[in-house]
């Protein structure tokens, strides 16, 4: 099994993907006329969905890439190239096309399921944690390497529904430009980690590199 710190690194990472910050200012346009316990239960529900997903992805990322045909090595690229996409959008204090669009947006305030789309698809559980779990599960063929990604996995959707379920008090608190401040902080982490994401891939895709 892989060092601790192996693990550690890879629940900063998918907090700094997910970044619930960044979703803040979007649950509260999207819940403005919902009462507290009607928010409480979004914010359930789109965690729990989270968690599912990214767990789902762990599991079966590996059929997934066989299936496709896809290698590790070129899925690492990819997935690097829609982490520093993420990463540029944040850096601007923008939520990306990536995640989310503003008519996905827009179409989810006539719906009743916004706890699913968009806020936990795609907005949260997204391309980018998606292939960063996929990736991460590949890094160790341990016997017991996938019990400490999956705890991982729970112990950022717990924050992520601390922080939504603060979500209120949060916006109050730090404001626009507080919460702007903290994506751009978030985004100049995750440009280092998409790029070191596709030096990997790099490397094996063309192991001269690696000289």
């Amino acid at each position: 099994m892989e060092h601790w710190t192996e693990y550690s690194r890879f629940f900063t990472a998918l907090f700094v993907i997910l970044d619930p910050f960044a979703a803040v200012p979007i649950f509260l346009v999207l819940t403005r006329n919902f009462s507290a316990v009607e928010r409480g239960k979004v914010v359930n529900i789109a965690a729990v969905t989270v968690f599912f997903v990214l767990v789902a992805a762990a599991l079966l990322g590996e059929t997934m890439l066989h299936g496709m045909g896809t290698s590790l090595a070129s899925f690492r690229v990819g997935g690097g190239i829609v982490l520093l996409l993420m990463a540029l959008a944040m850096l601007q204090a923008q939520t990306g096309a990536v995640r989310t669009t503003p008519s996905e947006e827009a179409e989810a305030e006539e719906k009743n399921t916004i706890a699913v789309v968009p806020l936990a698809l795609p907005l949260l559980a997204g391309p980018g944690s998606i292939s960063t779990v996929i990736i991460e599960m590949h890094r160790s063929e341990a016997q017991y390497h996938a019990f400490p990604v999956i705890l991982s996995i729970a112990l950022v959707c717990l924050l992520l529904w601390i922080v939504l379920r603060m979500a209120g008090a949060i916006g109050k608190a730090l404001g626009h430009t507080g919460l702007n401040i903290i994506n751009r902080l978030f985004g100049l982490i995750l440009a280092a980690i998409a790029v070191e994401i596709m030096a990997n891939g790099l490397k094996q895709l063309f192991p001269a590199l690696a000289g």
